[in-house]
């Protein structure tokens, strides 16, 4: 009904403003013809009084004046003619009243109107050929426009009478046919209402009686209707299918998830189990030595006591006991010394590796830290790690953390990056973008095939698969940069020259409620 009446009123509209510039169109060729008509009067009654009046004036002959002006007061646009004479003034003259009765004129009166002035020169014409004219008076012609505004309003209301009769048979024409196309289309409308709405078996079918086109949209409707009910019948078997096969899917999805997390750990005891393997043999060496010097000195100082206890004691043994004991005691020192930096470097990345406590670090040192830590692996092959970092740059941030994802990108460089025999470099740089960090993890190995870049960082994607690669190191820093660091990590790879690792940390690490409670519980455990 809505589109019906909106339909009928646009057509009005549009019959409407199309006969109202069409009239406007003709009122305005209407008003020109009448100003036409008027300016053509005025030059005309104009130019016979300057014709006729200028002889009888200089004769002073009223009554013929007062012919004259009574013969050109006939046009109803005229409302007055003052005719004067040079020395006496008002000579003669009529005006037409508001019945349109005309008058004489005795004395000079204020009149409506729009008036003309127009000079009246007598010419003689027995006079020789060199008399000048003579100014004799002059006539003034008042003319009225209201003939023209009559005439113009009358065609108004003429167009407007026409406008309205002409919008009351369009809205009596396109209500009786509009109700010949609506009527069906309404019965569409609520068969597709019920179809949207209640079940597809309570809905029935709309009656086939018409033969035109909107006959054929209804069985066309219909024809859908069907369909529509088989294609339902056969959904509802596949959602009952799909029901059960959701069920099995997210219990197979369950123990995927529980197997990756169990990897995803696994790597992380992996990389902690080779740290404290790495440890144990880079402690080694400092150690015996100092055990060995220990030795020494003990047997030493047990021969030396002898000695003296058996008032054997020279001289040059006192001087051969302190060169040993001064040797021992400096070796011991310097290698006790190196042990005790390597279990401090070590015990510190491996507490920040198992204990996820958040700290205000300095970030140099601790990639040094870091980075020693790796010694054990990194100096077994030919590649040298260099370090580009300001010494002022404080990270409040996770060292654990960190120091997973640092291990994690240069063992990647060391595993994939070099071959065994290959001498290449890593290099870490840092730089302080305000409140942000930005890393580089660089090396100029033999780079990231292009089919494989987009997917470094999605897990089990390796190219050393069943040579102890599992695809989870880089995941595991994706993860840890995008929801542990609030960060952002990138990569460039060009084959033959490297790959550049570019990671962008904020100084402050965004607390989440998951981070907060367990640094919470580490802080007053540290307490």
């Amino acid at each position: 009904m809505r589109t019906q009446v909106r339909l009928t009123l646009l057509f009005v509209v549009i019959v409407t403003l199309v006969l109202g510039i069409s009239g406007s169109y003709t009122q305005y060729t209407l008003s020109r013809d009448l100003e036409a008509d008027s300016a053509r009067l005025r030059t005309g009654v104009l130019t016979r009084l300057q014709t006729s009046l200028p002889s009888a004036l200089w004769d002073l002959d009223k009554s013929k004046v007062d012919s004259i002006v009574a013969a050109e007061m006939l046009p109803p646009e005229l409302i007055a003619i003052r005719v004067y004479d040079a020395s006496v003034g008002l000579f003669a003259g009529e005006m037409r009243d508001a019945s349109g009765a005309l008058h004489p004129l005795l004395i000079d009166l204020a009149i409506a109107g729009t008036p003309i002035e127009a000079p009246l020169v007598f010419r003689d014409a027995m006079a020789s050929s060199g008399a000048r004219p003579v100014i004799v008076g002059k006539v003034i012609v008042n003319f009225s426009g209201e003939q023209i505004d009559a005439a113009l309003r009358s065609e108004v209301r003429r167009k407007v009478m026409e406008v309205l009769l002409l919008d009351i048979i369009l809205v009596a024409a396109l209500a009786l046919s509009l109700r010949i196309i609506f009527r069906p289309l309404r019965q569409l409308r609520d068969g597709l209402f019920d179809l949207a709405t209640r079940g597809s078996d309570e809905v029935e079918e709309l009656p086939e009686t018409r033969r035109d086109e909107l006959g054929d949209v209804i069985r066309g409707f219909n024809a859908v209707q069907r369909k529509l009910k088989s294609i339902i019948f056969r959904t509802r078997e596949a959602e009952d299918a799909a029901r059960r096969s959701q069920h099995e899917m997210a219990q197979a999805m369950d123990e995927l998830r529980l197997a990756q997390e169990s990897l995803l750990q696994s790597e992380r005891l992996a990389a902690l189990g080779s740290l404290v393997a790495g440890v144990a043999h880079e402690i080694n060496t400092p150690v015996g030595i100092a055990l060995t010097s220990a030795s020494v000195l003990k047997e030493a100082t047990e021969d030396i006591s002898a000695a003296v206890a058996g008032g054997t004691v020279r001289k040059t043994d006192i001087v051969r006991y302190l060169e040993t004991a001064s040797e021992s005691a400096r070796l011991i020192m310097n290698n006790a010394y190196r042990a005790a930096h390597l279990i401090h470097s070590f015990k510190q990345i491996a507490a920040d590796q198992v204990s996820e406590a958040r700290r205000l670090f300095e970030l140099r040192d601790y990639i040094g830290e870091v980075v020693a830590s790796l010694q054990p692996t990194v100096k077994k092959t030919r590649i040298a790690i260099t370090i580009d970092c300001p010494s002022d740059i404080m990270f409040d941030s996770y060292p654990g953390a960190l120091a997973q994802v640092l291990t994690n990108l240069v063992l990647n460089c060391v595993e994939h990056a070099f071959d065994a025999d290959t001498a290449g470099t890593i290099h870490i740089g840092v730089r302080c973008d305000q409140d942000w960090i930005d890393m580089q993890v660089r090396d100029n190995g033999r780079g990231i095939a292009p089919d494989l870049i987009d997917r470094v960082f999605d897990p089990f994607v390796t190219t050393r698969r069943g040579q102890g690669g599992t695809g989870l190191g880089l995941n595991i820093v994706f993860n840890l940069i995008a929801k542990q660091f609030g960060g952002t990590i990138t990569v460039h790879s060009t084959v033959g020259q490297g790959a550049t690792f570019v990671l962008r940390l904020p100084r402050v690490t965004p607390l989440s409620e998951g981070k907060d409670g367990q640094g919470d519980e580490h802080d007053n455990t540290a307490r």
